[in-house]
């Protein structure tokens, strides 16, 4: 990955980890919490890719299972999100334009209940059955809800500035500057150089002359 994708990447995930851990999950929400992790990673996924989405899926699961209150084991939702971004970003568009917005709607939905599924899942291999409490269908319902209602507000976000990271100067060039170099290489080769000449030689006669004038002046002072 280039590193404007790493910097891009890591920011968004990190503010959306704040904000999910700070904000979101103290709304005390009936059910599950609004996943914005999960958003900011299939906005990515969309734009990069189904490597990039596993990458990133993976890096901000990880954050997530370490970052504080975090009451499972650690991997877990790196688990859930790296397979997530994969999947995800295998719906990334030929062209990279989405047409409309109906195909990212349906991944938010899919992701919203495969990573409830998987994570359930995944719980119920290492003993945790917290979702068999709380239950697992109505996790599903409003994880479903929460990230569905979310989505136009975020994922739309992320994929935009993932896409203006793509043109960034700083990272290979673009179509635009490679015109300009090249542009830039004819004036400088061909007729800007010859221009460029003429001038000079214009200049060393306007010079002789004024040299061949002053010494005939001096020689009539002499007489």
């Amino acid at each position: 990955m280039r590193f404007n994708r790493i910097l891009l990447s890591t920011t968004l995930i990190v503010v959306a980890l704040v904000i999910q851990v700070s904000v979101l999950a103290r709304l005390q929400l009936p059910g599950a919490v609004p996943d914005l992790v999960l958003l900011t990673v299939l906005g990515l996924a969309l734009v990069y890719g189904h490597v990039g989405g596993a990458l990133i899926g993976f890096g901000a699961g990880l954050l997530a299972d370490l970052a504080p209150p975090a009451d499972h084991a650690a991997g877990r939702y790196a688990l859930v999100l790296c397979v997530v971004g994969y999947l995800a970003g295998l719906a990334k568009p030929e062209t990279g334009r989405l047409r409309s917005a109906t195909a990212p709607l349906v991944v938010v939905v899919g992701a919203a209940l495969g990573s409830t599924l998987l994570y359930a899942g995944v719980g119920a291999l290492v003993g945790d059955t917290a979702a068999r409490h709380v239950g697992l269908g109505g996790l599903l319902f409003t994880a479903a809800l929460y990230d569905l209602l979310l989505a136009p507000f975020t994922v739309p976000l992320i994929i935009a500035l993932a896409r203006r990271a793509e043109n960034d100067p700083l990272g290979e060039t673009s179509p635009a500057a490679k015109a300009t170099d090249v542009s830039a290489g004819w004036l400088s080769s061909g007729t800007g150089l010859r221009i460029g000449s003429q001038r000079g030689g214009m200049r060393m006669k306007a010079a002789k002359a004024r040299v061949a004038r002053a010494g005939r002046i001096k020689g009539v002072k002499r007489l």
